[in-house]
């Protein structure tokens, strides 16, 4: 139990051992719930779950009442995993004795965007739109399609993965320039 707790508390993990827990997590949770993990999945269901009511009345807009009618019933098993996800960072962050409040603070991003706190925060807010939309015309985000799609050996996963890198490249390129 020293030890664990020990390797818990690294700042910095090896990113092949990081890598092989995540894929050992992903064959596990295959394994025992049949489901493949993801995220997105559960802002499309808020999303429509906010959208049904607003549109349900006028018949030329049928969206959330054709498209998404079982995403309306409520919030299923990955609204749960999110939230287990966030309470699992946490107790990490505890463990390690990391935690910390802060307000987009990397120094990074105060160079490239300025001292606004309220900038930064709608660029990431803005970022997190674009990184949906993105997930929703790909059929899956980086948890769902990527790593539960690379472990199931789907032929989608290993076409989208070198997409965030080259994606990830350009936008970096285009954003930070030549500062990092």
């Amino acid at each position: 139990m020293k030890w664990l707790l020990r390797q818990l508390r690294k700042d910095l993990w090896s990113p092949e051992v990081a890598g092989v827990g995540l894929g050992l997590v992903y064959v596990f949770a295959l394994w025992l719930s049949h489901r493949a993990p993801g995220a997105s999945g559960t802002f499309f269901n808020a999303a429509a779950i906010v959208g049904k009511p607003l549109t349900a009345s006028d018949p030329a807009n049928q969206f959330f009442v054709v498209t998404f009618p079982p995403l309306t019933e409520g919030l299923g098993w990955q609204f749960w995993m999110l939230v287990g996800i966030f309470l699992g960072a946490l107790a990490s962050v505890l463990i390690a004795g990391k935690f910390k409040w802060t307000l987009v603070p990397i120094e990074q991003w105060k160079d490239v965007f300025g001292p606004s706190v309220r900038k930064r925060w709608i660029v990431a807010f803005v970022g997190g739109i674009f990184l949906q939309i993105g997930a929703g015309i790909a059929g899956g985000c980086t948890s769902g399609l990527a790593l539960a799609g690379g472990v199931q050996l789907s032929p989608a996963a290993f076409l989208f993965i070198p997409g965030i890198f080259i994606s990830g490249a350009l936008v970096q390129l285009l954003v930070y320039r030549e500062r990092y």
